[in-house]
């Protein structure tokens, strides 16, 4: 267990280069996942890990040389959140409101050059699409960005059929996000506390059941629906986490990022870390970069087999988190 229960992390750095603490953090315990970052939140400027498609492909060969082989994964939406940038030589991706306007064939055209640049480099998971139907344009995290495709649910649906057609012709692994919908919530989790409880859509959850099978991955977001589970971040939730798990078991379920200010009002990184894994999620996700607590890695690991110890539920659910994680890495 001690050299694999890092397979639950998917953790980012400072550098463009792989630093010493996540070959040890990776040598002791494993390593599921490395998510890279072009802009540093702390320093504010763009020098953290994403300089040029050469320099990005030598890195992903670093992480991928690993024990447990890490994969690779970035947030390469299009529009504004993206790490991989036309100025740094990569291809472009309209954002997702202005994908929903395009036609078939020029959507089409758009995604499958750039995820299959991303897969030639060594990019193993984008974390796209985002699902969130446009129910509130002013959402500062959603629509007021363009990161919904559009108000009209089957215009979702068919442009995230789109991102999974380009995905499966070039080889692109994917994660659908951000459940159970955050389009029509009214603050940014980034910031603040995100209460989705009067904000929650009966089609929208759907939209997450019907492409689970094409798309067998998804990320919680930190809303709270109290009518699911009273104050508690859906990706920390056991009742939000088993309604996927209902409808697909092996789906990997990933936190959003645990250093979120939202979420770090409740609770420390380490308090999320345990109650994400109790709760039944495969993935941690801890960038980094929100927060500088690389050096606290170890301990986090350090922690989920201390309980194992003595909680057999968290040891059932790590050894199965670690099998859907190996698992989708053979995808």
């Amino acid at each position: 267990m001690s050299q694999r229960v890092g397979e639950l992390f998917m953790l980012g750095f400072r550098g463009p280069t792989l630093p010493e603490w996540m070959h040890a953090f990776a040598s002791e315990y494993g390593l599921g996942g490395v998510i890279l970052f072009d802009y540093d939140c702390l320093t504010r400027k763009y020098e953290r890990n994403v300089l040029n498609p050469l320099q990005v492909k030598e890195l992903c060969g670093q992480i991928h040389k690993l024990p447990s082989r890490p994969l690779v994964f970035v947030d390469q939406e299009g529009g504004k959140v993206r790490r991989l940038k036309e100025r740094y030589g990569f291809q472009p991706i309209p954002s997702a409101k202005q994908m929903g306007l395009l036609s078939a064939v020029e959507r089409s055209e758009f995604l499958i050059k750039a995820f299959t640049e991303m897969s030639e480099i060594g990019i193993d998971v984008n974390l796209a699409p985002v699902i969130d139907v446009d129910y509130n344009p002013a959402n500062p995290d959603i629509g007021a960005v363009e990161r919904s495709y559009s108000a009209d649910l089957e215009t979702v649906r068919i442009c995230a059929e789109a991102v999974a057609k380009a995905g499966e012709v070039s080889g692109l692994k994917l994660c659908l996000k951000h459940y159970p919908g955050c389009g029509a919530a009214k603050v940014n989790s980034h910031n603040d506390l995100m209460d989705l409880s009067d904000a929650i859509h009966e089609k929208q959850i759907q939209l997450f059941k019907d492409l689970l099978p094409r798309i067998p991955a998804v990320l919680f977001s930190h809303g709270i629906v109290n009518q699911w589970e009273p104050n508690t971040p859906v990706c920390l939730s056991k009742v939000a986490i088993d309604q996927v798990r209902k409808v697909k078991n092996e789906a990997l379920v990933l936190t959003d990022d645990l250093q979120m200010e939202g979420l770090q009002k409740l609770m420390s990184t380490e308090s999320a870390c345990v109650r994400a894994v109790r709760a039944g999620a495969d993935m941690l996700c801890i960038g980094n970069n929100l927060r500088d607590e690389q050096d606290n890695s170890v301990g986090y690991a350090q922690k989920l087999l201390e309980l194992c110890e003595s909680d057999k539920q968290m040891k059932e659910n790590i050894e199965a988190s670690i099998k859907r994680v190996q698992k989708f890495k053979q995808l």
